[in-house]
């Protein structure tokens, strides 16, 4: 009933962002279901699972529990990994069954295809040993498939000494500190990235599909000619977008592996001098420092909040977001060096996940720092997490880069629609400070810049407890750079100058 419904979102989120999740699910007794809605809880559960494109089973026999569980587990966890729904009606919960004799059940099992074809992969090397001004496209698959896929990354970059940029679920595989790094691509992307994006010749996307955030106008992407790589796991989302050149579906560990091997056995570049002119262009395009910001202002810029984030923490801590402006500047200012250190919502953009993200990684990293970072909006979604991290010790740190508005919201409504302000200002907040400390945590408000360091200093050396920072922020900073919906990449607004 309820409690499945709330639960479709997380379903929906797990779903867009490739996250392994089994969910179990009750129902009213097998004798009273498709009676219609007369019964407490009562609800359509499995045609409600179609809108989330779940794969559902029932369970209504004690004797299917092991079967079920093997391929709910296989099927999550196999390919692109997602979200699986068992449905148990209530008088199979409670009845008695046998155990099993322990061995594997393998009934209808899920087998996707593991490594390219031999073919592809070779017109693969080959387009990159010639490529004039080629670029790795990196997303969230290559988080996905393991630490090993983010090394074979690396080894094969270093071997073609093209630039790197990635999507917004892809930030880590490859290292920020790297000269090679172009920052993150697309909507929200640095001006370099999203330039040498539109501009390459060959263009390797690997466990990426081209979304909407990413490309922006797909007529505009297309119109600069280029060679494509798409290698994923998902056959679904090759060519769903953009037409690619060289398909290779399988596992990135082994297909990068048998890429890096054949590049090796390629000898050097051909074209070392034209990649040389290719990297000459990318620098001119990075002398727009397009992330710049008035760092002498007095006021608390949101930027700099994040900036002494990753300087106080080496880069070393866990970082979540909730989904805003704030989240644009976690990505853009936080710069991750390796894989599985931030986590947030993309393809669904969830306000409030960040909170209940970080008390799993808390959980399952008790000596390490985890960090949510958040809005006043989107941090009440999750607000009563407050009493679930008391509860259960999970004492992670809240950095609320409040402005008082929802702030991505604002920045829509001020930038496409002249300033036609709607539902997005917060002008009945709570204390944010009081209700952390009514929860049984420590709460900060910050509001002079001079205390920025200070508070996340302070936060950092209180590992036992619940920290809610609540940092006073510029209401009026936007992100840049910006696409606007129905742009190319390349049609960017880099500030308020650009209007």
């Amino acid at each position: 009933g309820p409690g499945l419904t709330n639960a479709i979102t997380a379903m929906a989120q797990a779903r867009e962002d490739s996250i392994p999740m089994l969910v179990i699910s009750g129902v009213n007794r097998r004798g009273s279901l498709g009676k219609g809605w007369g019964l407490l809880h009562e609800l359509p559960d499995q045609q409600a699972m179609i809108a989330t494109l779940c794969p559902t089973r029932r369970i209504t026999d004690p004797s299917q529990v092991a079967e079920t569980l093997d391929w709910a587990f296989a099927t999550m966890t196999t390919g692109r990994p997602g979200p699986v729904v068992i449905d148990i009606p209530k008088d199979v919960q409670v009845a008695v069954a046998s155990f099993g004799d322990g061995a594997p059940q393998r009934a209808n099992r899920y087998s996707p295809t593991l490594r390219g074809t031999d073919k592809d992969i070779a017109r693969a090397i080959e387009l990159l040993a010639n490529a004039r001004a080629p670029i790795f496209y990196t997303g969230g698959g290559v988080i996905n498939s393991g630490p090993r896929a983010a090394e074979l990354l690396r080894e094969l970059q270093a071997k073609t000494g093209a630039p790197v940029t990635s999507t917004l679920m892809g930030l880590g595989a490859f290292p920020a500190d790297h000269a090679d790094w172009l920052g993150m691509l697309g909507m929200h992307g640095t001006y370099e990235a999203n330039m040498a994006m539109q501009h390459s010749d060959v263009l390797i996307a690997i466990g990426a599909r081209f979304d909407d955030r990413v490309i922006g106008n797909t007529a505009h992407f297309a119109s600069h000619p280029r060679k494509i790589i798409h290698i994923d796991i998902d056959p679904s989302v090759i060519s769903k977008r953009v037409k690619v050149d060289v398909p290779i579906v399988g596992n990135l560990k082994e297909v990068l592996q048998e890429m890096t091997a054949q590049l090796k056995a390629a000898g050097p570049r051909k074209n070392d001098a034209k990649l040389a002119a290719w990297w000459e262009q990318i620098n001119e395009w990075r002398k727009k420092d397009c992330l710049k910001y008035d760092e002498a202002s007095q006021i608390v810029k949101p930027q700099y909040v994040v900036q002494k984030l990753w300087e106080l923490t080496g880069g070393d801590a866990f970082i979540c977001s909730d989904v805003g402006q704030h989240q644009m500047w976690a990505a853009q200012f936080y710069k991750f060096d390796k894989p599985r250190r931030w986590i947030n919502s993309g393809g669904l953009g969830t306000m409030g996940v960040g909170l209940p993200y970080a008390m799993g990684i808390k959980k399952a990293f008790p000596d390490k720092d985890v960090f949510t970072i958040t809005g006043e909006g989107s941090i009440q979604m999750c607000i009563q997490e407050l009493s679930t991290c008391k509860q259960y010790d999970t004492p992670v740190k809240i950095v609320s880069l409040n402005n008082r508005y929802l702030g991505m919201v604002r920045q829509w409504q001020e930038l496409t629609y002249n300033k036609r302000y709607s539902s997005s200002y917060m002008d009945s907040l709570p204390d944010f400070v009081k209700l952390a400390e009514a929860f049984g945590h420590v709460g900060m408000r910050i509001e002079k810049k001079s205390d920025v360091e200070g508070a996340l200093k302070e936060a950092i050396r209180l590992k036992d407890r619940t920290v809610f920072m609540d940092f006073q922020t510029d209401p009026e900073e936007n992100v840049w750079p910006m696409v606007q919906a129905g742009k190319g990449i390349t049609e960017m607004l880099l500030g308020s100058e650009d209007l």
